[in-house]
């Protein structure tokens, strides 16, 4: 059903796949838009060893909803920052993309947690974690993406 990648020396491992979504904290999300059209947004993410699944914060409403209550299925591309290659101004960057479908975390008491586990990507701040909770938490919509095929590639720059 998924593509196999057409220059196979360029692909990574699956474990180097999951180093990179786990280490990296931001991707870009697409989602089958308002007319068919692609709609790719930037997003910060938390991926879970314990499912393997990837997880999202949102608002409740909009264009990225919108999409997800008419179709599940997307794509997830997350690449890393790079390493120096044998040319002096490019770079060798690893890219990692999920395919899969979103399902909207209807549990109050899991989204909060997920929630959590995703703001200690960016701070171990607790203070400012619980009051950000308290004061947006009920507005919060987590998005849970159930991978179905992740593939990753090396690319060179040049």
């Amino acid at each position: 059903m998924f593509r196999k990648l057409v220059r196979k020396n360029k692909q990574i491992s699956s474990a180097e796949c999951i180093e990179i979504l786990k280490s990296e904290k931001r991707g870009v999300l697409s989602v089958i838009g308002d007319d068919g059209y692609p709609y790719g947004m930037p997003l910060n993410h938390y991926y879970c060893d314990e499912d393997g699944h990837i997880y999202f914060h949102s608002g409740k409403a909009g264009h990225k909803i919108d999409a997800l209550k008419r179709c599940d299925k997307v794509s997830y591309c997350v690449y890393d920052d790079g390493q120096p290659s044998d040319i002096e101004w490019a770079l060798k960057i690893r890219s990692v993309i999920v395919f899969g479908r979103v399902r909207f975390v209807e549990d109050f008491d899991r989204a909060m947690d997920i929630s959590r586990k995703l703001s200690h990507c960016f701070t171990d701040d607790e203070q400012y974690i619980e009051n950000e909770i308290a004061k947006f938490g009920v507005a919060t919509q987590v998005l849970e993406l159930i991978p179905e095929h992740i593939c990753g590639k090396i690319v060179l720059e040049a």
